[in-house]
Formats: structure tokens, sequence, C-alpha cells
């Protein structure tokens, strides 16, 4: 994808219609915003024990060995990695809950993958650099400021409960931001691009939370 090209490419799918008719229609909004300290469930999320999957409907076969990340724009080192020369860069494990927009939640997720502070420390973002855009190989886009994208908890994860990612939830590597709605947690993930200016990706254009904090029930744009 390209920077001229609209992030509405992926798809016109039934699922992403009804999603931007929750938008319009405030849907699973309570009004409630609960305080972290005191639960761990956001407010208008259910538990559930499974990992739902969810995409634009369709799931690129990407393998590990065709696999590559490219890091780009605002930054003085940038990378091109194949998933040998990824996996030898710094590792760590992260144990984390995360929430769906769509109201699903899951606890205790244990990711593996490159912290995306590592990667910063590698590829040097200039110091106009202020956001992220996320690129998948579906050419779903999505947008981070870099404060959210450089979390401590945040993971560029190629595995989940201790066996590589899947194809369905996004494998061989896609982005974790525990602290935010999922769909902010690119799948497929194949370009990192390091701007000076916010560029709202595929669900933000579309009525989507420009953040998406699930404590503050940021499903929506206001």
């Amino acid at each position: 994808m390209t920077d001229d090209e609209d992030p509405a490419l992926p798809a016109d799918s039934k699922l992403t219609r009804t999603k931007q008719l929750w938008a319009q229609a405030g849907k699973f909004l309570t009004g409630r915003v609960a305080r972290p300290e005191g639960e761990r469930l956001p407010p208008g999320q259910h538990l559930v024990r499974d990992w739902p999957v969810l995409d634009l409907g369709l799931q690129p076969q990407v393998r590990r060995e065709d696999w590559r990340l490219d890091v780009t724009g605002a930054v003085d080192n940038p990378v091109a990695w194949d998933f040998d020369g990824f996996i030898t860069q710094p590792q760590a494990t992260e144990v984390c809950d995360i929430h769906c927009v769509t109201t699903w939640s899951r606890y205790d997720n244990r990711f593996e993958g490159l912290p995306s502070r590592a990667l910063a420390d590698i590829v040097h973002p200039r110091p106009e650099a202020s956001h992220v855009t996320l690129h998948g190989a579906d050419g779903y886009t999505t947008n981070l400021a870099l404060e959210d994208f450089l979390g401590e908890d945040v993971l560029l994860a190629h595995a989940w409960q201790g066996a590589p990612l899947t194809r369905d939830h996004g494998g061989p590597v896609r982005l974790v931001v525990p602290r935010l709605y999922f769909w902010k947690s690119a799948k497929w993930l194949n370009r990192i691009e390091f701007t000076t200016a916010d560029r709202p990706g595929f669900w933000e254009v579309r009525g989507y939370h420009n953040r998406g904090d699930p404590w503050r029930e940021e499903r929506y744009s206001e």
C-alpha cells in the first residue's frame, strides 16, 4: 500500500458494514468509565475463554520464509528483516489481557516477540516523529501515537501461549498493544512507518475512536 492509497481498500464485507453501523449508533456504550486499579474488566466487556477471530474478510497466507518487515519513515536507521533476522533481535514475553471493541475480553494471554521499545532503540526515531502507521499484508492500516506504540507492554509478537501465531490470528507477526482496543494490534504486520503527523487508518476513518482506550470506552469517534 502506498501513501496515496485509500485505507478503505481491504474489503467491503458484511462485518465492515455492520461495525460501521455500530459506530453510528453508539452500540455497546455504557457511559461508565471504570478505573484500571479498581476493576480488571473494562466497561461494556464480557469474558471469553477462546480467542475469537475477526478480520476484514480475508486472511493472507504469509509463510515465515516469505515474511518481511520494513521499518521506515522518520527514523535514522530504517531496517528490513526477514523472519530469521527478526527473531535474532531482543525478545521478551508479556502476559496480558486483550479487549476487543466488539465487547469480548480474554485474560492472561502469553505473547512472545520483539518489544517496541527495543525496535525504537534499533531504528532511532527522529525528534519530529510523533506517530506510527501499522500496515498489514491484507492492506489494513491503523495509527498509534508514538507514546502508545512505545508502551512497556507492546510487542511485535510471533508466538501466543508458547506456539507460533497462527494465520487466523495474524501470524507470522502481529502487533500487540494490550492497553488499547485490539483493532490497534494490526495483524499480518509487514510495515511500520514512523510519521511526523497522525494518519487515521481503516477503522479510524469509519467512525472508530482515534485512540481506543477500553477503560474510557473510546469505542467510537465523537
